[in-house]
């Protein structure tokens, strides 16, 4: 009876797989049947716009036909053929990506999967360009519709290719520093713009040149009671202040001929370090770590900008871009032109143990100078008196972090229209911190320091938060998933 029944279930599956491979091969068939007219042997004599964008010697986006009319609107279908030619047969595993990207740089649509040669089919697109014919060129149409809340009055398209290993890089042909190839910018009518939300104003006082600051993380010198202070870090999302996050802290500034003077005082209960000593430019990010992002223009616009971390280690993780988070490359960096280096001096003070998760750490302070020459993008250094920069402030862990002027989903931590501004002043004319929207009036607040008892005991420490899981933030580069 088991003999039997165990026949008729493998008579059944043979059965099934002599029915199932004849359908199976018939719909590759017509799969493959159906992609012919979008494989050519040469560029047609009209494609739009010649691109000629070459991607390393392997593929060259010739041009591109974009129907719409501009200015398009809200609610508006555009469609475009992008016209590939392969030059080289491609390793397994590359798809093609496409973005629609808005004027201040962020995406606001992913269209992938979007079009004949793009369509999935058991998890893969239905012709990748590492299944191209060399020679060969492959006419991949798109569509998408525009935003009802696009922010900005124009649109970009752009496109390339990638693999697990990262983007195909661009040798020549229009193309923005992430490897990705410019198709075409559309202008957009009734686009609505984000209301420009106020962000803190600090007016940081200048050092008496007779004073001397002696580096060793305790802020405990008489200036640093003068200094400028932002108040508690808030939320970095909301701007309300940081009831979850399991770290927050405060900042000092003020300047001198020389440098820019900060000071970070952090209330954390489990100091995690986790790099090697001497470590050239670790992810500081990806555990704890106080950050500085600085733009000298002080308009916001994200052009030649710095960012500097400096963690519990005393180590510094150092860079300059060019644009909102330009360049950089993925997964693993190098982010930004990490060969800039601020040549800062720097000292950190632990109350509590670094990679000790047995016992409760208070926090660590953290005392930096960075000299003003190494704002090389700068247009003047040291800042004319009553100029201000951009600049903003975080207290990090796990790669989220408290604010002191909070991003309000407009973007990352790199947003620097969301940057504070720092007005530089003459001795004696610091003022209070300005509120941030959205936040409780500023109260002083304290550093918890390895040594400073004294210190410690002449103003009220800031609250210390449980352990509980990071709050999701703002997220830095990461692995690219299927879809780019």
């Amino acid at each position: 009876m088991v003999r039997t029944r165990w026949s008729a279930v493998f008579c059944f599956c043979a059965l099934s797989a002599c029915v199932s491979t004849p359908q199976t091969e018939t719909h590759e068939e017509d799969q493959a049947e159906r992609l012919k007219s979008f494989i050519l042997a040469a560029a047609p004599s009209d494609i739009g716009t010649h691109l000629d964008v070459d991607f390393d010697g392997k593929l060259t986006l010739l041009g591109a036909r974009v129907e719409a009319v501009s200015p398009v609107h809200p609610g508006d279908k555009v469609k475009f053929t992008l016209y590939w030619r392969s030059q080289q047969k491609l390793e397994a595993g590359y798809k093609l990506f496409t973005h629609v990207v808005d004027a201040a740089g962020e995406r606001v649509l992913n269209i992938d999967g979007v079009g004949p040669l793009r369509e999935l089919h058991s998890g893969q697109p239905s012709l990748p360009p590492s299944a191209w014919e060399a020679g060969k060129v492959y006419v991949d149409e798109q569509t998408f519709t525009v935003p009802a809340k696009v922010k900005t009055d124009t649109i970009q398209i752009v496109t390339g290719a990638f693999s697990k290993h990262g983007r195909l890089n661009i040798v020549s042909g229009p193309h923005d520093t992430t490897k990705r190839a410019i198709v075409a910018t559309l202008n957009v009518e009734g686009a609505q713009p984000p209301k420009a939300e106020e962000v803190p104003t600090l007016r940081a006082p200048r050092l008496d040149p007779s004073v001397t600051i002696k580096f060793d993380g305790k802020l405990d010198e008489p200036a640093w009671k003068t200094a400028a202070s932002t108040g508690p870090l808030v939320d970095v999302r909301t701007g309300k202040p940081n009831q979850k996050f399991p770290v927050n802290g405060d900042v000092k500034v003020m300047w001198s001929e020389t440098g820019l003077y900060v000071g970070f005082s952090v209330a954390d209960t489990d100091m995690v370090g986790g790099f090697e000593k001497g470590a050239k430019d670790p992810h500081l990010w990806t555990k704890d770590t106080v950050e500085i992002m600085v733009d000298p223009d002080g308009d916001g616009d994200n052009k030649d900008y710095y960012e500097i971390q400096i963690n519990p280690q005393n180590l510094v993780f150092d860079s300059q871009f060019d644009g909102y988070n330009e360049p950089k490359t993925e997964p693993d960096g190098p982010f930004g032109h990490q060969e800039w280096s601020a040549n800062l001096k720097s000292a950190v003070a632990l109350d509590g143990t670094v990679d000790d998760s047995k016992d409760e750490d208070r926090g660590y302070t953290v005392e930096a100078m960075i000299p003003w020459k190494s704002f090389g993008k700068a247009a003047k250094v040291p800042p004319p008196v009553g100029s201000a920069w951009r600049v903003n402030f975080y207290a990090m862990k796990n790669n989220g972090g408290v604010a002191w002027s909070p991003i309000l989903g407009r973007g990352n931590f790199h947003k620097a229209s969301r940057f504070g501004r720092i007005v530089w002043t003459k001795k004696g004319e610091a003022d209070a911190p300005a509120s941030t929207p959205g936040s409780a009036a500023p109260a002083t607040s304290a550093a918890p320091a390895a040594s400073a008892s004294a210190a410690a005991s002449a103003k009220p420490q800031l609250k210390l938060v449980p352990k509980p899981a990071p709050a999701p933030a703002p997220p830095r580069p990461t692995v690219p998933a299927p879809t780019e």
